[in-house]
């Protein structure tokens, strides 16, 4: 028996099932832009816990809130129609069946919005099997991690122009908001009081998967980044002989000024933090394994289909591969000598190396970008039937204007 009633019904203006953190991020930040949100998740202790730590005070001037429901038909009727429902939960299976529990309780003109890392030949099927019952179906990217989701992601949503049409003004509203000049983010986002003005991260991808494969991509290149990012800081360290504090002070420093972007500036940040159990630096225990969720994986086997070069992408992701068989490369290391270091000079020669680094590791970003924009165009053009792909990005630009690094 829940501890909350059975809500009114047509009290909630959008809906939210899935209350892992990414749900309960983004229903809040719906709620503190005025929108009545009516919540649902299978384990009903998980929708109390949430309920008791966000009562009805917090959410603002704005007027908006949380609408609880322990049974998924009373969660659909206290939807105000025509519906939205946004669904953030694991993708694969557990989305599908999400889905066929809801469908049924819908009505012609409902819109399901599939806001996890879907692969987007499934967005494309499940929009046709939507489209066959008379509900409509937004397969969105969403991008910014639980902070972004709280206070601002990036949205990438696609699908029909008239499920774009309704989902719209919730998407606008809680999107990330940039300087329209500059590009830079416009902070200052808390609990109950969201940032006003300037221009929002979202905007109309395009049909069927056009959505989920922007954000595949936009993975696939962040991927790309991020192993730039480790082979700069081999080299420094490995090559130059230099200390986690040094390195750091060269990543705030290109984070400065032309390779400004998040991904520098938390690497910056991670060379200074310690163990707080050995204190010491915490990038020298952690465990060297990465893993992956496939959205590179699937941006390689795209272009590969699509004939779309992008071998730093490629590289990135056998990279990942290569960490995550830990034990082997452990079993290895016993069998094969590592090449001896051999440290530069620390004196005037290092900062000539580190100078000569930083235009290197931007260098790939912006071909790889490039051609990640010719495999969205390849994509659009492209389909088994020789008519125009299902996924066809409409937009192939970033939704937000563009800032130095991606």
């Amino acid at each position: 028996m829940a501890n909350f009633p059975v809500p009114a019904a047509d009290s909630a203006d959008v809906g939210l099932v899935g209350l892992a953190v990414m749900g309960q991020n983004l229903a809040l930040n719906m709620a503190d832009h005025g929108f009545k949100v009516a919540v649902y998740n299978r384990t009903t202790a998980t929708t109390e816990q949430f309920i008791k730590d966000n009562p009805p005070g917090v959410f603002g001037a704005l007027g908006g809130g949380l609408v609880p429901g322990a049974e998924l038909k009373d969660f659909v009727k206290s939807i105000k129609r025509p519906r939205r429902i946004v669904i953030l939960v694991k993708a694969g299976g557990p989305t599908d069946a999400v889905i066929d529990g809801l469908a049924p309780l819908l009505d012609k003109g409902d819109v399901i919005v599939d806001g996890g890392n879907a692969e987007w030949n499934d967005t494309v099927r499940r929009e046709k099997a939507l489209t066959d019952k008379g509900l409509l179906f937004v397969g969105s990217g969403v991008s910014g991690g639980e902070e972004g989701a709280r206070f601002g992601p990036s949205l990438m949503p696609g699908g029909k122009p008239e499920a774009w049409k309704l989902l719209e003004p919730v998407w606008t509203a809680i999107a990330a908001k940039v300087d329209a000049k500059t590009g830079k983010p416009i902070p200052g986002a808390s609990r109950g009081k969201p940032v006003t003005g300037g221009v929002a991260c979202t905007t109309y991808i395009g049909p069927g998967g056009a959505g989920h494969y922007v954000k595949m991509v936009h993975n696939g290149i962040e991927y790309g980044d991020m192993q730039l990012i480790c082979e700069s800081y081999h080299f420094m360290r490995d090559v130059l002989g230099m200390s986690n504090r040094q390195m750091s002070d060269v990543l705030a420093e290109w984070n400065a000024g032309d390779l400004d972007s998040f991904l520098v500036e938390i690497t910056a940040d991670i060379l200074k933090q310690k163990d707080p159990v050995s204190d010491k630096d915490f990038v020298d225990i952690v465990l060297d394994a990465a893993g992956q969720k496939g959205t590179g994986k699937w941006t390689i086997g795209s272009a590969l289909e699509l004939g779309v070069p992008a071998a730093t992408l490629a590289e990135a992701v056998f990279a990942r591969n290569i960490s995550a068989i830990k034990e082997e490369r452990v079993a290895a290391a016993r069998i094969l000598k590592a090449p001896e270091k051999h440290h530069h000079d620390h004196g005037q020669t290092q900062r000539n190396w580190v100078e000569c680094l930083r235009p290197i590791s931007a260098t790939p970003i912006w071909p790889t970008s490039c051609l990640m924009s010719t495999l969205l165009a390849s994509s659009s053009a492209t389909s088994t039937t020789g008519e125009q792909s299902s996924l066809a990005p409409q937009s192939t630009a970033c939704p937000c204007p563009p800032s130095p690094a991606p």
